[in-house]
């Protein structure tokens, strides 16, 4: 976790993948420094101070997403991105707004799961090389009725002992019992509960299948499988005897308590709209007044147990072109206390977001079309005539920002891609006027690039 990076640290990492927007990464940058500053205080003093939720407001493309996806990696917290436009008034049909908390926490769990699998991982692997090698030699060495293995105990008599059992770990290692089969216990699906799904009672429909799966254990059975196979499936039997549960769930609950994120986009979709019907402005109101107890803190009960939102970061995002984040109910409006505006962008974000980013389309393209024994390689005139498309047409059609660059992409690299194999071992130069060509039909016919571009 990279929580100890500096405001200033944390914006440059976000400019690795991000172009532009430097209004919004120090917001967020900040936002995410005072979640460690608040950890550093005294316990009463802990639990007064509340996170500075986040509006970020922005037409799409532009980069709102990103940066929240981006700062949560950074920060080793759990994310989830949600959009408000899934949830209803409670009465209605469609999802319980508390569902993102549960969703939450799920991933919290999964995370912390997978943080104790890797350290346990040495130890599972030799656990599993034990247990695969009884598989393989039941003789060998002591096994229990059940079939599971005995604590290993390898020292060099048990070695000299068994000459045949290090053999079989020789073989092992080198990859020659690779294809071999061995008969494996695995657990079987347990007792199948039937339940007719009702739209927005998911959850009430998850809990009740783990309550089941409880009640009734999982039967287990012996199936057929390769060494390899085997082995994989005794390394995540074996972590999982490692892993303490409990202490999984205690350890995530924490976190996502304390640091978790929930991206809330589309949030102006629930805003009163000005032309709406008063029917639907009700539901959206509704669904604001659902959403301002979870905002500002409160208990959601969850399959983990119950767990407090108060210190949640929420940061929401939306286009807000027909509705102001002064649409919102006033208690709602006062939960977000931050805005940021993220402007449109121009032809030189388009060329940086086409040069400069560690993962960027050009870096990806090159690559894939590298498989097929295909160097492309871009030209600096070609990246600018893309750029000034991507600005022109964005300017003249909708908005949809740095998506609009896969379009254009696409549509350039059409021919490439199609007859990629038939090409192996040319270089192919995309320069500006290779650009032009390629979009020249389109370009002519504006008409046209509503519907392709």
């Amino acid at each position: 976790m990279q929580a100890t990076l500096t405001p200033p640290q944390i914006v440059a990492e976000l400019n690795k993948f991000i172009v532009g927007q430097e209004e919004a990464k120090r917001m967020v940058a900040i936002a995410l420094r005072n979640r460690w500053r608040r950890r550093q205080l005294e316990p009463e003093l802990q639990e007064e101070v509340a996170p500075k939720n986040i509006i970020m407001i922005g037409p799409t493309g532009v980069g709102k997403t990103e940066i929240a996806r981006r700062l949560a990696r950074l920060a080793g917290s759990p994310f989830f991105k949600v959009e408000a436009s899934k949830f209803t008034e409670v009465g209605y049909v469609g999802r319980d707004v508390e569902s993102m908390v549960r969703d939450l926490m799920e991933i919290g769990v999964n995370m912390v799961r997978q943080e104790e699998t890797d350290r346990v991982k040495d130890k599972a692997e030799q656990l599993a090389e034990e247990a695969l090698l009884d598989l393989l030699l039941p003789s060998s060495r002591g096994q229990s009725q059940s079939g599971q293995s005995q604590p290993a105990e390898t020292d060099s008599g048990e070695q000299a002992e068994n000459p045949t059992r290090e053999k079989f770990r020789r073989l092992w290692r080198d990859g020659k019992l690779n294809d071999r089969l061995v008969d494996v216990e695995v657990e079987g699906p347990g007792m199948q509960v039937g339940m007719m799904a009702m739209p927005g009672m998911e959850d009430m429909e998850m809990q009740f299948r783990d309550m089941f799966s409880r009640m009734f254990p999982k039967k287990k059975k012996t199936r057929k499988m390769k060494v390899q196979d085997a082995y994989e499936h005794l390394v995540q039997q074996e972590s999982d005897r490692l892993i303490d549960q409990d202490k999984v769930m205690e350890l995530a609950k924490e976190r996502v308590e304390q640091s978790g994120i929930i991206f809330l986009d589309e949030l102006d979709k629930v805003c009163a709209s000005q032309g709406g019907s008063k029917q639907t402005d009700i539901s959206r109101e509704g669904v604001q007044r659902d959403l301002l107890p979870v905002v500002e803190g409160c208990v959601v009960n969850t399959k983990y147990g119950m767990l407090r939102t108060d210190h949640i970061l929420f940061i929401a995002a939306g286009a807000f072109h027909y509705a102001k984040p002064s649409d919102l109910i006033p208690e709602l409006q006062g939960r977000f206390p931050l805005r940021v505006e993220l402007g449109p962008l121009q032809q030189q974000e388009f060329y940086q977001i086409l040069t400069e980013p560690q993962n960027s389309l050009t870096i990806q393209y090159r690559a894939l079309l590298s498989t097929e024994g295909l160097e492309v390689e871009f030209d600096q005139e070609g990246l600018w005539e893309i750029a000034a498309y991507a600005q022109r047409i964005n300017e003249e059609t909708e908005n949809i920002g740095a998506r609009r660059l896969y379009t254009l992409l696409e549509k350039v690299l059409h021919e490439l891609s199609f007859t990629a194999a038939e090409q192996s071992g040319n270089k192919v130069v995309i320069d500006a006027q290779y650009v032009k060509d390629q979009l020249k039909d389109i370009e002519e016919n504006r008409d046209l690039s509503r519907y392709i571009l």
